[in-house]
């Protein structure tokens, strides 16, 4: 078997800021590990960002260029205790603006057949500290490389917003979708993995969301696999194909769209639960970590959700893609795209083919150009 093809390779990353937040770059050193050979260098001003973010993005970049090299094994060595513990699954990811960065480190980690996380002290992270901190200084690591002798370097994009402003890079754009309306939710009544069908009303809702949505030159369609955003995912995906004169446009059923496991609320009211377990929906409704009896907390849906997101952006750079789902994922999405707080989860109400539009670009920056649109309704 080819060495390229066993390759096992020790990445050291790191980020920082000049303020918290404030001027931010971070700095990735790929070696194999066998030998210490310095591979491939990666580092990049990120603008204003935090320390935390810096570093993740220091992850990313190390373990892509890992990626690129075709590495089996990666030993992720950072002087970051809370991104070690993060990513090795110690910690809870509570800040939304760590989650999407956290989400692609893991899908690109996914490609490996093993992947641990180390941490080390500051001193012996030197190497990536200093290609950080020359980021930060508007240095390529070209230039790094030219003042200690090493010559294997590979700079990369910014990938962090730096604010509102469009990005002069093509945005992949996602048009969220929750499905049409079902006897449960017409009802207000907690709908999760039940797989329940549109009603009559759901199913016209679908085609008029169709017709909204099938205008858009649309390369794919992912659904949850529950037959209420299948079906709506399937008219969405009949009426682009008619639209845009192709022979079909795909749906994808991507398992981790699926709706929050409600457990034993599935079925009930708001009012019922209230009744039945007064604490604990309290305790549920102050903190995305909270359960309900049997069921899924918020914080497992977001972990699938930014993976599914992930992907989505690997495979379809530049491309528009429609995401039909439902409430919990759908407002996970936003939540981390408008970097708001947890409160948001309750306060934002999204109606049966509601339409949110959220543009990714290829620099880390996010547009949320349009939510809970229902205009194809009236």
């Amino acid at each position: 078997m080819s060495r390229a093809r066993r390759l096992k390779v020790i990445v050291e990353a790191d980020g920082g800021a000049r303020g918290n937040p404030g001027p931010a770059g971070y700095g990735a050193v790929v070696k194999e590990a066998t030998t210490g050979e310095v591979l491939v260098e990666r580092n990049g001003g990120i603008g204003v960002a935090t320390n935390n973010v810096a570093e993740y993005q220091g992850l990313v970049a190390g373990l892509q260029a890992a990626a690129d090299l075709g590495a089996v094994d990666v030993e992720v060595r950072m002087d970051s205790k809370l991104v070690v513990e993060q990513m090795s699954g110690r910690w809870q990811i509570k800040h939304p603006g760590l989650r999407p960065l956290a989400a692609k480190a893991a899908v690109i980690a996914g490609r490996f057949e093993s992947v641990r996380y180390v941490w080390i002290p500051r001193s012996e992270n030197a190497r990536a500290d200093a290609l950080a901190n020359a980021a930060m200084d508007g240095k390529s690591a070209d230039e790094v490389a030219e003042g200690s002798g090493s010559s294997i370097v590979e700079p990369v994009a910014d990938l962090t917003p730096r604010s509102w402003l469009p990005s002069s890079h093509v945005a992949t754009r996602i048009v969220l979708v929750r499905h049409g309306e079902t006897e449960l939710n017409a009802q207000r009544r907690y709908s999760g993995r039940g797989d329940v069908a549109l009603s009559d009303k759901g199913r016209a809702q679908a085609e008029a969301a169709a017709r909204r949505v099938g205008a858009a030159p649309l390369a794919a369609v992912l659904t949850s696999p529950l037959v209420r955003a299948v079906h709506t995912a399937e008219v969405i995906a009949e009426r682009a194909a008619a639209l845009q004169r192709v022979a079909s446009v795909p749906v994808v059923v991507e398992p981790d769209l699926v709706e929050c496991d409600f457990g034993e609320w599935e079925g009930l009211t708001f009012t019922e639960v209230k009744e039945r377990s007064p604490e604990l929906l309290d305790t549920w409704l102050a903190s995305p970590s909270t359960a309900p009896p049997g069921g899924e907390s918020f914080e497992d849906v977001a972990v699938r959700v930014n993976a599914v997101l992930a992907k989505i952006l690997a495979d379809h750079p530049g491309a528009t893609v429609a995401v039909v789902s439902h409430v919990t994922p759908i407002k996970l999405l936003l939540r981390d795209a408008l970097a708001a707080s947890d409160t948001f989860l309750h306060r934002l109400f999204l109606d049966p083919t509601g339409v949110s539009i959220v543009d990714y670009f290829a620099d880390g920056g996010i547009a949320v150009r349009t939510v809970n649109d229902t205009a194809h309704l009236l």
